[in-house]
């Protein structure tokens, strides 16, 4: 098929820069290429009729809150109440009934952050400084003078610079799983909307995955008025940690001389805590510290080391770094005490579609015996399928295809430089930049807000020293 190339870019001699997805991450670089009068024109791809909400900040049910209080929210490291501000001002909305703790601290709903960074961005857009396209891009192609973007709508744009900032894929569908695979009693997305809707009070329920993702899932269907028990199970049976007292920063420090392989980290970490606690310090105060110093801990293991860490520690460090609102914690807490939230710790084992449900036959762990759960709905909460990000996205299955990007050997994202550029096959590439989680093989932790915005600010502030001038995107000398 003939596609036309004619360069779409507005009639200015301005480098264009196109940001590939306009979720946290694409709006966060936009905003801090804007904010500091970058002179190239921004454009973003989103879909969405709102740069900033993306998927995690589109959900419209009250009950999806923010995992952390609002102090720590922003999209400017620099202001880090920001967001709280904002929160303040005659332009928020008013935050549903308990959004505030006793402690004063405001766990509002996703909708809202995503509301507060549409809103960062809404003068950009309209004064033209960023400009918004929405569509999805489908292709990107490499070319002598920068690259041409293809959205799903539009004719395509030559950019000079591409950002890609797209968003976490969905979750693969477990081996055990695969005889449901073509069943309407799947829900293999809650993500997306109205997923669960379809849910009865009556039917029941079996959640794959006890994290984050799951007490979303659970406190949704309490607000539908579930009636029938809902299973929650995982391999370890382990649930996301609620959060702890105010109290004072941990004295520990994980940055100096930092460890070398993943067994002395865990065990300088059971150190920290044991000395903290005498001090009357909870460990959350520790893995806060371990959060913060992520980058310099992280860039000190060696690959072997990295891969070690996500095998043996992974499951542990989420459950304690990915916490609870405790608003949706109290909700969990009572499910269970009624037992209409039963947690397993199991695998599951086999299967079968019977015409009473679906029949589930699982080992509980540390046992040979077996047991047999019978549903009528299986969702996956079983987290995003990041290897699977290139395949699943056309845009840089494209890229891919041309040798300008691959997987990290972490298979956590796209292998990315500490310069933010892409890694192809055959190195660095020019003026493909890499946002958000899609970096995290590099980075190390790259999910929570704070993380994110900073490393869109080390984005931005790389693409602003290499312009204007920039070579034939392919490897670099």
């Amino acid at each position: 098929m003939f596609v036309d190339r004619k360069d779409t870019s507005a009639t200015t001699s301005k480098p264009v820069i196109a940001i590939v997805g306009g979720g946290y991450s694409g709006a966060a670089v936009a905003l801090h290429l804007a904010r500091n009068d970058c002179d190239a024109q921004v454009v973003v791809f989103e879909p969405r009729t709102e740069i900033g909400r993306g998927l995690a900040y589109s959900t419209p049910d009250p009950d999806h809150r923010l995992n952390v209080p609002d102090h720590r929210m922003t999209l400017i490291s620099e202001d880090p109440n920001h967001f709280k501000n904002w929160l303040g001002s005659a332009e928020a909305p008013i935050l549903p009934g308990g959004s505030a703790t006793l402690a004063g601290e405001i766990f509002a709903p996703r909708a809202v952050f995503g509301q507060y960074v549409a809103a960062c961005l809404a003068d950009l857009v309209t004064a033209g400084r960023i400009i918004h396209r929405k569509e999805t891009v489908i292709r990107i192609d490499a070319e002598a003078r920068g690259y041409f973007v293809y959205g799903s709508q539009g004719a395509p744009l030559r950019a000079d610079v591409v950002v890609l900032a797209a968003s976490h894929p969905a979750p693969a569908l477990p081996v055990e799983l695969n005889a449901l695979a073509h069943d309407i009693a799947l829900i293999a997305d809650a993500s997306a909307p109205g997923a669960l809707d379809q849910i009865a009070p009556q039917e029941r329920v079996l959640i794959v995955g006890s994290g984050l993702t799951a007490a979303d899932i659970l406190a949704t269907l309490a607000r539908q008025g579930q009636r029938a028990p809902v299973h929650v199970l995982s391999r370890h049976g382990w649930r996301s940690q609620p959060h702890g007292p105010k109290q004072p920063e941990a004295q520990a420090d994980f940055a100096t001389n930092p460890s070398a392989t993943a067994l002395s980290l865990f065990r300088r970490v059971r150190l920290a805590l044991d000395a903290e606690a005498a001090r009357g310090v909870t460990w959350h105060a520790v893995f806060d510290k371990l959060r913060a110093q992520g980058p310099a801990i992280w860039a000190a293991l060696s690959l072997p080391e990295r891969q070690r860490f996500l095998r043996h520690l992974r499951a542990l460090w989420d459950i304690h770094r990915f916490r609870i609102a405790p608003q949706t914690h109290a909700t969990l807490v009572q499910a269970e005490r009624q037992k209409s939230a039963i947690f397993h710790a199991a695998r599951i084992l086999a299967v079968q579609r019977l015409p009473g449900g679906i029949e589930i036959s699982i080992r509980p762990r540390g046992r040979r015996d077996t047991s047999t759960l019978v549903v009528d709905r299986v969702i996956l909460a079983t987290g995003p399928a990041h290897g699977q990000v290139i395949a699943d996205n056309p845009a840089l299955a494209s890229l891919a295809k041309q040798g300008l990007v691959q997987p990290d050997p972490l298979k956590l994202g796209i292998a990315t430089g500490t310069d933010a550029r892409a890694i192809g096959v055959s190195g660095p590439v020019h003026g493909l930049y890499v946002a958000g989680p899609l970096a995290r093989g590099t980075v190390g932790e790259l999910m929570g807000v704070p993380e994110v915005t900073a490393w869109a600010e080390h984005v931005a502030g790389r693409i602003r020293q290499s312009l204007p001038v920039h070579a034939r995107p392919e490897a670099a000398e």
